[in-house]
């Protein structure tokens, strides 16, 4: 039987946001109970609010933008990972010893997956340029993480964001894994077809259970 695991993080004004980033809030320029045909509200919010993927154009000077990133990394077979460490660079090291054969998209699931909505991690793992040609040498298609970045959060010059993009690696931030048991999944996070903006919000889900045509999504 098909189970889904939601491993979004849920938007609302009460969303712990990058600090000094825009906060999400929404209005309502209709409402029913005025006497409107319809309730009609407005978001505010920045792309990188939840859970969300990085377009290129986030840290590149490319015009590549959520619209124009292919579907293919974010369907597909996703191993989750639950590792020890709380703070520092990922290693390769870290996954000693796990059955990671055929991984094309990995999951690293941390103590940050435990943090409630409202609570921002001051700290927390980050991937390594190490971790990421390792993650390349194996084919990986897309790393995936609970905490909100792939550089440590005081980074000025993003190297693992820049070495996933010349390894060709999609980005998923910031998905909550608390209660997924370790394994391999479907994953479907698919970034909004929005143009000229630097990232998405997605709806991150696993299921259980693979389509009957097989892994394969290209």
């Amino acid at each position: 039987m098909t189970h889904i695991y939601d491993i979004s993080r849920t938007l609302s004004p009460a969303l712990a946001v990058w600090p000094g980033d825009m906060p999400f809030s929404f209005t309502h320029s209709l409402r029913l109970r005025d006497g409107a045909s319809v309730n009609l509200t407005t978001l505010t919010l920045s792309a990188h609010t939840g859970s969300h993927i990085d377009a290129p154009y986030h840290y590149v000077d490319v015009s590549i933008h959520p619209a124009d990133l292919p579907l293919a990394p974010y369907i597909g077979p996703a191993h989750v990972v639950t590792i020890a460490r709380r703070q520092g660079g990922i290693l390769p090291d870290d996954f000693a010893g796990r059955d990671l054969a055929g991984m094309q998209r990995l999951l690293i699931h941390t103590w940050v997956s435990d943090l409630p909505d409202d609570q921002w991690p001051d700290d927390f793992p980050y991937p390594t340029v190490e971790l990421v040609d390792w993650l390349a040498a194996q084919g990986v298609r897309l790393l995936g993480l609970d905490s909100p970045s792939v550089d440590h959060p005081d980074s000025q010059t993003l190297p693992c964001h820049h070495r996933l993009y010349d390894h060709g690696i999609a980005n998923l931030e910031n998905v909550r894994l608390a209660g997924v048991p370790d394994g391999v999944y479907e994953l479907i996070a698919l970034p909004l077809k929005i143009a000229g903006i630097c990232g998405s919000p997605v709806r991150a889900i696993l299921r259980t259970v693979a389509p009957q045509t097989g892994w394969d999504v290209r």
